[in-house]
């Protein structure tokens, strides 16, 4: 069994490669992950049209959490979620939180605008400023019969 030289470098390349996908793997769920350094909040919204478990949580366009639930409410029938903030991110109790959008191709994120109250959300407290999702082809359909009228 002789190997030539090629066939040693393409299973060394090989092996290199399978590296490093098993390295970004488990990067990305150590960042999805991140339920044990942070504390929980809940928000409930009329739509979440985009956003799921591992969405990330933004504060001025920096990552400070990701959504690690969400459910139907039966008696309200809105959408109620859970996210996870980091520890280090205190929020005033008149906060709000909204789900925005990349841009017309890019994905959904849950954003939040932190209030001006002296008095901070503690781990399991209710956000209950929310803006749900905005539909984009609901957006169009507003725009194209208004147009219509005119």
């Amino acid at each position: 069994m002789s190997e030539s030289p090629a066939e040693i470098i393409a299973g060394g390349v090989t092996l290199i490669v399978a590296a490093g996908f098993l390295f970004y793997t488990t990067q990305i769920a150590g960042s999805i992950g991140t339920q044990g350094n942070g504390y929980p909040l809940t928000a409930s919204f009329r739509s979440i049209e985009g956003v799921g478990v591992g969405t990330d949580v933004r504060l001025a366009g920096v990552k400070v959490g990701t959504v690690t639930d969400v459910s139907l409410n039966p008696e309200t029938f809105r959408a109620d979620m859970t996210v996870n903030v980091q520890d280090t991110i205190t929020l005033p109790e008149d906060s709000s939180i909204s789900i925005s959008s990349e841009g017309l191709l890019g994905g959904n994120f849950v954003e939040l605008v932190p209030g001006g109250s002296p008095f901070n959300l503690n781990a399991g407290d209710e956000i209950e400023d929310t803006q749900g999702a905005l539909s984009l082809l609901a957006l169009l359909a507003k725009f194209v019969s208004s147009s219509d009228s005119n």
